[in-house]
């Protein structure tokens, strides 16, 4: 203690030797130079009394387990404020830093110039976002003739039933953004792809009613555990 304060053994970034520090290295070489967890170390700004911001965004890495950064994508706030030194505001940065990465990944698929055509290409778009989701997110996604994306609108939240969803709803989007084919995807919180009976009927049922508009069902793809299971592969459409 020196003059009732607590003096910490521990160093912050600003601490450390000229050149070490993750903000240095960044202004130097880029932040490409930089580490996982010195990246987390900047975000996060400090440590905490006992530790200090590098070792802290170590730990939060190890939340990610063995799929590390992907790992941490699908972690609630809840998750990062069990970790010692990681308090309310902390765990805000983190959860919008991860839901801009989401939003960037999803980004990536509406630059694209090659169309949807395969249905992996739809299960990759959708899978960082949606495997670990402990609700079913049903979401349709837009297509033009050529199958290249043009839009996906959230339709459903918490359960996938055929007598819920509207396909008022969804083909109201559909018209807007001109569409004329589309695809359904949603998720598994079990982590199993295979497809219910609920999940066949609301196949059906949009299937048929894009016939009478002239919107072509291409594909719907169920989201499961790093792993994924399509109508069309299957041949039920």
């Amino acid at each position: 203690m020196k003059n009732g304060k607590r003096i910490s053994n521990k160093m912050t970034m600003r601490q450390m030797p000229k050149g070490e520090g993750p903000y240095e290295r960044c202004m130097e070489k880029g932040a490409e130079a930089l580490s996982d967890s010195e990246l987390l170390a900047v975000i996060i700004r400090t440590g905490s009394r006992s530790e200090t911001s590098l070792e802290l965004a170590q730990k939060i890495l190890r939340l990610g387990g063995k799929e590390g950064l992907f790992g941490l994508l699908d972690q609630s706030f809840e998750e990062f404020t069990k970790i010692n030194g990681i308090g309310r505001v902390k765990a805000a940065q983190l959860m919008c830093i991860f839901e801009l990465s989401r939003r960037i990944w999803r980004s990536g698929g509406r630059l694209q110039e090659k169309p949807f055509q395969d249905p992996s290409q739809i299960a990759d778009y959708y899978m960082q976002s949606l495997r670990h989701l402990d609700q079913e997110h049903i979401y349709a996604m837009f297509f033009d003739t050529k199958q290249h994306f043009i839009k996906d609108v959230l339709l459903s939240k918490g359960t996938v039933n055929a007598s819920v969803i509207s396909p008022r709803e969804l083909f109201v989007e559909a018209l807007k953004a001109r569409a004329v084919r589309f695809a359904l995807i949603h998720n598994h919180p079990s982590g199993d792809p295979e497809p219910s009976r609920e999940d066949e009927l609301l196949t059906r049922r949009m299937k048929e009613a894009g016939i009478v508009l002239g919107i072509c069902l291409v594909d719907h793809i169920i989201i499961g555990n790093a792993s994924y299971m399509s109508f069309k592969e299957r041949g039920m459409l």
